[in-house]
């Protein structure tokens, strides 16, 4: 599940947008110093990080998408890829100045820790708040999109801009909130991802080609494929490390490479 929180993000801007934003692990990065900065500097409580990083990467990223990103929206894929990377760079050099290089730490609250056993199995007790998380925020995204007047204005702004500035759709708000709500799913996920991965300057390059992986083998857009992506590419790994382990973290390739070979598209990409 950690993989679907930081890859959801993803999946609205370059799934649903088809914008090339491999900046997004670096608003993740970003969602992840404000929730440390929160719960350390300010003393404040982790359930009050999580929206923390949330609203504070989504305002960054609305920002950024008023004065950086719009402007590529009808470049090539090479110039949005470069630009974006170029972010990261950047991003990562701001990171290191500010914190350092070092493994930065974040205190989550007594009740997030330990384990129960459940059906005879021991799990973590964080793992299950991750699980939870995830369905909440599949739920609300497949709600958002498929079954309100939003989601509609979303899925039109894509698939026509013409047409549905003709329908007197406001494209550019659309885009921007939508871009905004994917860079505020970063944080959100950024901020969940300490305490299991840790927290530095290489986190935006680090688990960017994991993101990647998911939404392709999920589909482009498919808010429910990256979940079950993330869901088969999880458990394929786990167990690949335990019965498997002269593969280690290979699996996760080979996985990938098998789906695409047999879906092409993604387990629920669209033409």
């Amino acid at each position: 599940m950690l993989l679907f929180v930081l890859s959801v993000g993803l999946s609205v801007t370059l799934g649903l947008m088809n914008f090339v934003n491999l900046a997004h692990g670096a608003f993740g990065m970003l969602g992840g110093y404000l929730a440390l900065v929160v719960t350390r500097e300010a003393g404040l409580s982790f359930f009050l990080a999580l929206p923390a990083a949330f609203f504070g990467a989504a305002v960054v990223g609305i920002a950024c998408e008023r004065t950086l990103f719009r402007r590529l929206y009808r470049s090539g894929e090479l110039n949005q890829v470069l630009f974006t990377v170029g972010l990261v760079f950047v991003a990562t050099a701001i990171a290191t100045f500010a914190f350092g290089t070092g493994q930065q730490p974040i205190q989550i609250p007594e009740m997030l820790r330990g384990s129960v056993e459940v059906g005879g199995l021991r799990l973590g007790i964080y793992r299950i708040f991750l699980i939870l998380v995830a369905l909440a925020v599949t739920a609300a995204l497949v709600f958002g999109l498929e079954f309100t007047r939003f989601g509609a204005k979303v899925r039109a702004a894509v698939d026509n801009q013409r047409v549905a500035q003709g329908l007197g759709i406001d494209v550019d708000t659309i885009f921007a909130i939508t871009f905004a709500l994917g860079c505020g799913l970063a944080g959100l996920g950024g901020a969940l991802a300490i305490e299991i991965v840790g927290l530095d300057p290489t986190f935006a390059f680090h688990y960017l080609i994991y993101v990647l992986i998911v939404v392709a083998v999920g589909g482009l857009g498919s808010i429910g494929g990256s979940f079950l992506a993330a869901a088969l590419l999880g458990i394929g790994d786990v167990a690949g490390k335990y019965f498997v382990p002269e593969l280690g973290s290979f699996l996760i390739y080979l996985l990938m490479v098998g789906v695409l070979f047999w879906r092409p598209l993604g387990l629920f990409g669209k033409r």
